[in-house]
């Protein structure tokens, strides 16, 4: 077995989902690729005391039930799941699916009334069991990212396998300057927006929810977003790659929304009203993950980056904002990309995705990276026990 496998393992079962002896577990799998990890994650859970619970997933098959399913299958079907999910304590998703478009010729209309028969069940997931998601290095992954599977490995594994105790240490002065926060304005090319946050909570993501993490979110309050954002980092989104995503928002509603394919965004945030709003702005801080890779879980991540999320907003960072769609789009602030700037309060926070106010300098690359190699379960577990001798 490999040893970057056994740790990883180690991260998603004692330091993310902390399993516990009799708790029940879901383990939910794609590609063939990810089986090493799924042995090995039950193996933990059973060496924990914990109860697994496995189930596979294939985009193929998804695709074909969707091109002919009606509503009230899809209710039914996401009804046993819900009934499922009720009965577990943790979940942890390893996906690693061989195609990302996978579901682009499925029609918007079958997408929209999957995501809306399905959100029952991710709301028991997210806000009622300890859970975490994460992508496995596959071919199709490498490719994306422009580099040999091997060498894609080795940033994987150093991603996913990082000190996320140090990360978390760090983090806790960006939430408290955020929780102190009333405004917030962003500038860069193309992009010059302010919003509030007062009031609505700000959350570290630490490895604790998914892998690789690296970021602190909050919500803008729901109709304070005025001005306009452009993207510069690729999303695919239902199976399909967007870019150059331009938002003009009013009062919090985008009001112009343009892309490489106008019609089809404009019909994606018309799939409800709250499509058009934004339930999510987080900063990525993650000093291992540079360039974008057309995968979220990366890309939202990406050191010196923002997201501003359309659609539906997390329960412990509440704005309101109600939604089927829930689309993290990334715009990167660093130099290379064009810079920008981030203002709390009329107070420069970042510029050039460096934090530049003494309280952040932890958190910028070169002070995560320094002493970089225990992970964050070694630094956890010693903690636990530290704190349960005193």
């Amino acid at each position: 077995m490999d040893a970057r496998i056994e740790k990883l393992s180690r991260q998603l079962t004692e330091y993310a989902c902390s399993l516990q002896a009799g708790e029940k577990v879901l383990i939910e799998y794609e590609g063939k690729e990810t089986l090493p990890l799924v042995q090995q994650v039950i193996r933990d859970a059973y060496r924990l005391g914990a109860v697994p619970f496995v189930e596979e997933k294939a985009g193929r098959v998804l695709r074909e039930i969707l091109l002919g399913a009606k509503e009230e299958q899809l209710a039914l079907q996401c009804e046993v799941e819900l009934a499922r999910m009720k009965e577990m304590d943790a979940y942890i998703s390893i996906r690693g699916g061989d195609n990302i478009a996978e579901l682009s010729d499925v029609p918007t209309e079958q997408l929209q009334l999957y995501d809306k028969m399905l959100q029952p069940v991710l709301d028991q997931r997210v806000n009622e069991t300890k859970w975490v998601i994460l992508r496995y290095p596959t071919p199709s992954m490498a490719q994306l990212a422009g580099k040999s599977l091997t060498a894609f490995e080795d940033f994987y594994f150093q991603v996913c396998n990082m000190d996320y105790w140090r990360m978390s240490l760090a983090m806790d002065a960006l939430v408290e300057l955020m929780n102190r926060t009333e405004s917030v304005r962003m500038i860069g090319p193309g992009t010059d927006l302010s919003f509030s946050i007062a009031g609505i909570p700000a959350v570290k993501c630490d490895g604790k929810m998914n892998i690789p993490d690296g970021e602190v979110y909050t919500a803008p309050v729901r109709e304070t977003v005025n001005g306009v954002i452009t993207y510069n980092a690729a999303s695919e989104m239902q199976g399909f790659v967007y870019e150059n995503v331009r938002f003009e928002i009013e009062k919090g509603r985008i009001v112009h929304a343009t892309a490489n394919d106008t019609a089809r965004i404009n019909a994606l945030l018309d799939a409800d009203e709250g499509a058009r709003y934004f339930g999510e702005f987080a900063i990525g801080v993650n000093p291992f993950v540079l360039e974008p890779m057309k995968d979220i879980l990366f890309d939202e991540k990406i050191c010196g980056s923002i997201h501003l999320t359309p659609g539906m907003a997390y329960e412990d960072a509440d704005n309101g904002n109600r939604s089927a769609v829930h689309w993290d789009l990334v715009l990167i602030q660093r130099p290379e990309y064009g810079g920008g700037e981030i203002w709390f309060d009329d107070r420069l926070i970042r510029k050039d995705g460096l934090f530049v106010v003494e309280e952040l300098l932890p958190l910028n690359p070169d002070r995560l990276m320094k002493e970089e190699g225990v992970i964050g379960i070694e630094r956890a577990l010693a903690g636990s026990k530290q704190k349960g001798s005193e």
